[in-house]
């Protein structure tokens, strides 16, 4: 068997590669752990960035709330309407809507109508429930996910950035909170989300101990899906003002050892082979999809906003139509040797094991003695 149950010290082993025969074979065994946990295939998320207001004031953000060099605007409902019938008719199978933050009455009233409206309007002999839903639109309270759920979605995402208290807090302005961020994903894991969450990889004064810990926080809090990526700055952000962190290079890499590392730790999670990682290298997806990857996202927001909601500078496709994306996303994927699963939701299969025999008490022991003396 390929996947196995990795110790901290295994984890640590992971990020500290550095010869490229080395890369070589641990891209061999994420991937062989994918094959016989997953099989090969690859799963769309549309994705449609509705709205990029936003309530938060992330330090690393392109869209934060205090940005004042970008337009904002929320996409009507027709409009949004329309990117999920492109998506159902492309075979796309499920849709990621996303958003900036915004925890108002209103926002989660327009995100609710906007679900039952693409569940009824997609329903089809192909997807007779209509195309699955993943929200990616922060932090909100226990009730207002629930009503999100009840309207028909049924994954979230919500990344964290980092495990590591001290580093969320250099990232986030003041007042916000990792333990509150927490909470919302145990909320999310209550109520019956398939949930997931990530991290950036490469951050200012990051160390792969941090990464280790995170690979530890996803495998404690029985997440379901991973989507995580390189840190890319934006020039119009306090942290990417900062300058000092990693090459392009050394994060392009350390994000695939994070997610060759993720799949054999937790080999039946969905992880994302983020657009990100394209900002690094041309083949970046690609390359994602080879360590262990098995999700996409091709965007297809409408082309008039897409440049508004640039959360890092040096964006890919920014100027390519949702036509373009589809076209483009089957030879990339073709070129790895896999096949789309198209118009199935690709649920991931951790979400349905058995929650109550997963306590994290397995790893968690063993990695606790282990960071003592590694």
């Amino acid at each position: 068997m390929s996947c196995s149950m990795l110790s901290r010290k295994e984890i640590l082993e992971i990020l500290s590669i550095s010869r490229p025969d080395e890369m070589q074979d641990l891209s061999r065994r994420a991937g062989l752990c994918l094959e016989e946990q997953l099989g090969s295939r690859v799963y769309y998320r549309g994705l449609i960035e509705y709205s990029n207001i936003c309530s938060r004031d992330c330090l690393y953000c392109g869209i934060r709330r205090s940005a004042g060099d970008i337009q904002r605007y929320t996409l009507a409902e027709e409009e949004i309407l329309n990117a999920a019938d492109f998506a159902a008719g492309k075979g796309y199978g499920s849709l990621t809507l996303q958003s900036g933050e915004s925890a108002s009455e209103a926002a989660v009233d327009f995100a609710a109508s906007i679900i039952r409206k693409i569940k009824k309007r997609t329903a089809s002999s192909l997807l007779p429930r209509g195309l699955g839903i993943t929200l990616c639109i922060g932090e909100q309270t226990e009730a207002s996910y629930r009503r999100l759920f009840e309207a028909g979605a049924h994954r979230y995402l919500l990344r964290i950035e980092s495990s590591n208290p001290a580093m969320y807090r250099r990232i986030h302005p003041r007042g916000d909170s990792l333990q509150g961020r927490i909470d919302c994903l145990r909320n999310l894991k209550k109520i019956g989300f398939q949930t997931g969450t990530g991290v950036m990889i490469g951050l200012p004064g990051q160390s792969i101990e941090d990464l280790a810990d995170d690979v530890e926080f996803f495998y404690r809090e029985n997440v379901d899906m991973i989507g995580m990526g390189p840190f890319i700055p934006h020039s119009g952000t306090p942290l990417g003002a900062f300058g000092n962190y990693p090459a392009a290079e050394t994060r392009l890499e350390l994000s695939l050892k994070m997610i060759a590392a993720v799949r054999l730790a937790i080999p039946d999670v969905n992880i994302a082979s983020t657009t990100a990682l394209q900002a690094l290298h041309p083949m970046g997806r690609e390359m994602g999809l080879n360590f262990g990857a098995n999700v996409l996202m091709p965007v297809i927001t409408p082309g008039e906003v897409r440049k508004q909601y640039q959360l890092y500078d040096g964006k890919p496709c920014l100027d390519d139509s949702p036509e373009d994306c589809a076209n483009c996303l089957i030879s990339r994927v073709g070129s790895t040797g896999r096949s789309i699963a198209f118009n199935s939701w690709g649920d991931p299969l951790h979400f349905f094991a058995d929650r109550h025999t997963h306590t994290g008490d397995e790893h968690e022991g063993a990695w606790d003695a282990e960071r003592e003396t590694v």
